[in-house]
């Protein structure tokens, strides 16, 4: 992983942490969860507080996530915000605190001036056994504390402000205004600056969970849709009269399912000419089939000439893997008649020609699953499933390592948004995978 680290493809775009008293105030946030305090000088976190050095020192990669449920946050600065969320269980977990960040922008930039926030994303659940365990989570809470008890404070002067206002003779108790000249004090002017979050409950909606190897829930008005491993605890005995189960292996239905609930584009001229998305997968399915059949590649120069030359003198390995002549016949196809039949194709080639429906609420989500049922195109799973990713370049030789390194370097990094919107037809603000 080192390689990945150092072009910033793993761990990538975090906020340092040195400031003495920024590092006291995680700590005394550890401490609340039972955790031993970090004796670092510095360190990164991600937009939940996640810190990779603090997990390597506490030899704990899930300090922050320990049942895998009711994650928990540190928020030093408001700047967390604009952060990744670069170790979560579940991929809805950066919407969610984007959500909080939004809803309570203006308590979390005042608190954070003398005080860190810390808590827990709380759900119905305290531990998943089974499939069940993660359809019952409709909906979380954000349990929400701070270290000099801020909240409490303001909460307190608050309730005080209103006595003094709606009480006869109030302003009469020394004591009363002695201690709401003490808690102003500490808090200052309430009135201007909103220490208390106005929100924090929120809506769970349709997200993947890494329980059980990977599960995909999609939720629709009447009927949700689990997309798994058909071995996952609890699948097809789960509310089965409420609940459509699909296997994760079962391709026909899987694209079914997005395309009768308008999840996906079909591969058309609109979108694809425009797009270059035939010749990104078909790059990747290239780069794939080298790296199975002729791992001594010089992958650090291969060109068009060079890879032409390989394709024919491997003519019967590609022949017999049919991935890239597929790509060439639906590219000729849609060239000539402006679309292609997916009944035309297999069901392991189909998810070759679709994309997520770019304005659809769940595009990040559909084209997770996506990258996840085409994994020969590393690009795509690493914009949508880094997990996916780093688990397969773990698998790969050190040339091929180098190879996605540069790749990525060469296309993705280079403007990710822009990269984003000519292959994906994504329009996004702001990030949530």
């Amino acid at each position: 992983m080192e390689l990945l680290a150092e072009h910033d493809l793993i761990n990538g775009q975090l906020l340092e942490i040195a400031e003495p008293h920024l590092i006291e105030r995680y700590n005394r946030a550890l401490e609340a969860f039972g955790l031993k305090p970090t004796g670092l000088d510095r360190f990164r976190i991600d937009m939940t507080g996640f810190s990779p050095e603090i997990a390597e020192e506490l030899s704990d990669p899930e300090y922050l996530d320990p049942n895998a449920v009711n994650r928990r946050f540190i928020i030093l600065s408001p700047a967390q915000e604009g952060l990744p969320v670069i170790h979560t269980s579940f991929s809805n977990t950066g919407s969610l605190m984007h959500a909080f960040f939004d809803a309570n922008r203006r308590a979390i930039h005042a608190v954070t001036i003398r005080d860190v926030l810390y808590g827990e994303i709380e759900e119905d659940v305290v531990k998943v056994s089974d499939i069940e365990d993660l359809l019952s989570i409709q909906e979380v809470t954000f349990n929400v504390l701070s270290a000099d008890d801020m909240l409490g404070k303001a909460d307190e002067l608050r309730k005080l402000s209103d006595r003094l206002i709606s009480v006869p003779n109030a302003w009469r108790d020394d004591a009363m205004i002695e201690r709401m000249v003490e808690l102003a004090q500490l808090t200052g002017d309430i009135r201007k600056n909103a220490l208390v979050p106005d929100q924090v409950v929120f809506r769970h909606d349709a997200f993947w969970s890494g329980h059980f190897g990977g599960i995909f829930v999609f939720i629709d008005d009447r009927t949700t849709t689990v997309i798994c491993d058909p071995k996952a605890p609890g699948f097809r005995r789960s509310r089965p009269w409420q609940v459509s189960y699909i296997a994760l292996n079962d391709h026909h239905r899987i694209l079914e399912f997005l395309q009768r609930t308008g999840r996906i584009e079909l591969p058309r001229a609109s979108w694809i000419e425009g797009s270059g998305y035939l010749n990104h997968r078909t790059d990747m399915v290239l780069s794939d089939l080298i790296r199975r059949y002729d791992p001594e590649a010089p992958f650090d120069w291969l060109d068009a000439i060079w890879l032409q030359t390989w394709i024919h003198r491997n003519a019967k390995a590609v022949a017999e893997d049919g991935t890239y002549p597929f790509l060439q016949s639906a590219a000729r196809k849609i060239a000539a008649d402006g679309e292609f039949p997916l009944d035309d194709a297999d069901s392991a080639h189909r998810f070759l020609l679709v994309r997520a429906k770019p304005d659809h609420e769940d595009r990040w989500l559909v084209s997770r699953l996506i990258s996840v049922l085409v994994p020969s195109d590393f690009v795509s799973r690493f914009v949508f499933d880094k997990q996916g990713f780093y688990a397969a370049y773990e698998a790969y030789d050190q040339a091929f390592r180098a190879h996605a390194v540069k790749t990525l370097l060469d296309t993705y990094l280079r403007d990710k948004r822009a990269f984003r919107h000519r292959l994906y037809g994504f329009q996004e603000g702001r990030i949530h995978a």
